[in-house]
C-alpha cells in the first residue's frame, strides 16, 4: 500500500491520496505540515462515499456533498398528504420510489415502484381508495425476470416502471440493466393488472435510455416518452481526462474548493472506473455537483479545454459536452406498442438553473387541447431535487416551460420527485411523488408516497397550496 508519489497521479494541491484495495475502499490524505487523515468506506454505498466526502471537505477544503445540506431557509410549498410512510411488506426492500398510480377500475388503483436490485422486481400495490394499500404481488417475481437483463444484488437496477391500458392489455414500461451495463427500457404485458406478466423477448429501446412514459393522444394513439442517460456518461469521461490531463483541474473548475474536489477525483478514478455505475455514482457526485453549480460556465471551460487539446481528448470532450444537456424523447408507437413508429424528436432539456445536470422521470397529462408534462430535475439523492412543468398542444410539443420550480424539498420532505397523475376517488386529478425524509435522502434510502390535488389552468398547471385530503 505505498504513499502515492506527490508528484504523480495523487497530487492535490498539498493532499497525498492513498487506496488500499481493502474493504472495500481506503482514502489517506496527508498535508503538507504532515497531518495525515484516514477515511474507510466500509460499504460501498452513497451514505459511505458521503462521509468520506464530508470529511475531506472539513479537513482538507474540498467541496461539501449536497446530500448533506439541508433544503435553503425558508424553503415551503403546497402541503402534500402522505399516503405510505411504511414498509408494507419485507419483500418491498427501498419504499416506493418513482411511483406509478394507475387508476384501474371505478374504485380500484394500482401502485408500481422502482425496486433497484431486490429480488423480486417491482411492486403491485393495490387500493380501492389511495389510502389503504396491499400488496397484490410482483411484476417480476424472483426468477422472472426478462431474460435480457441483470439481477442480483448490487448488479441489477429495476427502475421506473409504468402501468397502462393498450390495445386491449396491461402494459407495462421499465427500465433495467443489460449484461454490458448499459441501461434499456422493455415492456411486459398481461391481461389483469395484477398480471402475471411477460416481459417481451428483447427490449424496446437500447444504449442508455430509461424513465420510459406512455401517453395516449386524444384519438387513443399510444407514443414512448424517455430520457436518454447521458448524465450517467460526461462524468466518466470527465474523471479520466482529470486522470490524463491534470491540468484541467484548474482550467475547468474556478473555485478552490472544486479544483481540489477534481483533483481527488483524478487521484481515485483508477479505482473508480472498476466499479458499478451506481458507485462510480457515488465517487463522482460531488464532481457533478462542482460542475452542475455553474453548468454554461462549465461547458464554456471544456470547449476550450477541447480547443487547446491533442486530437483524442477533443473526442472525448465533445462527447461530453453533448451530453451534459439531458434530452427528453418522444417517437410513436404502434397501436399494440410493440415497436416504435416514425422517427424520435426532443421535447425537452434542461435549461434551467434549478434543474441542475438533468431532467427526467417525465407524466404528461391530456387535459382539453392541451398536453401537461411534469418532470423532475437534479439530483435525485440531494435536497436540491424537484418538480418542474411544461405545456404544449400536440404530444411532440413545443412544450412551454413554467418559469418556476413546481414542487420543492420543503423542512418535511425533501427532494419531491417522478411524479405521476391519476383521478382520485373524488373525481379531481392528483399528483403522486416520492420523497425523503429530512436527511435521508439517497440510493435505496426509503421513500415515501405522497400526494396533492392538480389543477390545469390555461397558462399551465399548478399544485394547490392547501391539503385536500383523499
Amino acid at each position: 500500500m505505498p504513499l502515492v508519489d506527490p508528484e504523480g497521479p495523487g497530487r492535490c494541491d498539498e493532499l497525498r491520496i492513498r487506496l488500499d484495495e481493502g474493504p472495500p475502499l481506503w482514502v489517506e490524505a496527508r498535508a503538507a505540515d504532515g497531518r495525515i487523515s484516514t477515511w474507510r468506506a466500509p460499504r460501498l454505498d452513497q451514505s459511505a462515499f458521503l462521509d468520506l466526502f464530508e470529511g475531506l471537505a472539513r479537513d482538507f477544503g474540498l467541496r461539501a456533498p449536497e446530500g448533506r445540506r439541508p433544503p435553503p431557509p425558508g424553503a415551503a410549498g403546497p402541503q402534500l398528504e402522505p399516503l405510505i410512510t411504511q414498509p408494507l411488506s419485507p419483500r418491498i426492500l427501498y419504499g416506493y420510489g418513482d411511483p406509478c398510480v394507475t387508476r384501474v377500475g371505478p374504485a380500484d388503483y394500482r401502485l408500481l415502484v422502482t425496486s433497484n436490485d431486490a429480488p423480486d422486481a417491482f411492486p403491485i400495490l393495490a387500493s380501492p381508495n389511495l389510502r389503504d394499500w396491499r400488496l397484490a404481488g410482483f411484476v417480476f417475481p424472483q426468477g422472472r425476470a426478462p431474460e435480457w437483463s441483470l439481477t442480483g444484488e448490487g448488479v441489477a437496477d429495476f427502475w421506473a416502471p409504468e402501468l397502462h391500458r393498450v390495445g386491449g392489455e396491461w402494459v407495462v414500461g421499465f427500465t433495467a440493466r443489460m449484461p454490458d451495463r448499459s441501461l434499456a427500457i422493455g415492456l411486459a404485458r398481461a391481461a389483469s393488472p395484477d398480471g402475471p406478466f411477460v416481459a417481451d423477448p428483447a427490449p424496446l429501446l437500447t444504449g442508455g435510455v430509461i424513465d420510459p412514459h406512455i401517453l395516449l393522444d386524444a384519438d387513443g394513439a399510444p407514443w414512448l416518452v424517455w430520457k436518454r442517460d447521458d448524465n450517467g456518461v460526461w462524468p466518466r469521461i470527465v474523471a479520466a481526462l482529470l486522470h490524463d490531463r491534470p491540468s484541467l483541474c484548474a482550467e475547468l473548475f474556478v473555485t478552490e474548493a472544486d479544483r481540489r474536489t477534481a483533483a481527488v477525483v483524478r487521484a481515485l478514478w483508477p479505482w473508480v472506473e472498476r466499479q458499478e455505475p451506481m458507485v462510480q455514482f457515488f465517487a463522482l457526485q460531488t464532481l457533478i455537483e462542482a460542475a452542475a453549480d455553474d453548468l454554461g460556465g462549465f461547458e464554456a471551460r471544456l470547449a476550450a479545454a477541447a480547443a487547446g487539446g491533442a486530437p483524442a481528448d477533443r473526442g472525448r470532450i465533445e462527447t461530453a459536452l453533448a451530453a451534459l444537456r439531458t434530452r427528453i424523447f418522444i417517437q410513436r408507437l404502434s397501436p399494440d406498442a410493440r415497436r416504435l413508429e416514425g422517427a424520435p424528436a426532443v421535447i425537452l432539456q434542461n435549461d434551467q438553473a434549478w434543474e441542475g445536470h438533468l431532467i427526467e422521470g417525465v407524466w404528461i397529462r391530456r387535459r382539453g387541447d392541451r398536453y401537461h408534462l411534469l418532470y423532475a430535475g437534479n439530483d435525485f439523492s440531494t435536497a436540491r431535487y424537484g418538480l418542474g412543468a411544461a405545456m404544449a398542444a400536440a404530444p411532440q410539443g413545443p412544450y412551454r416551460k413554467q418559469a418556476e420550480v413546481v414542487l420543492a424539498s420543503t423542512p418535511d420532505w425533501w427532494a419531491p420527485g417522478h411524479p405521476s397523475v391519476a383521478e382520485g376517488p373524488d373525481g379531481r386529478d392528483h399528483i403522486f411523488l416520492h420523497a425523503f425524509r429530512p436527511g435521508e435522502a439517497g440510493y435505496k434510502a426509503f421513500r415515501a408516497l405522497l400526494a396533492a390535488p392538480l389543477s390545469f389552468e390555461a397558462e399551465g398547471l399548478r399544485i394547490d397550496p392547501a391539503a385536500a385530503r383523499l
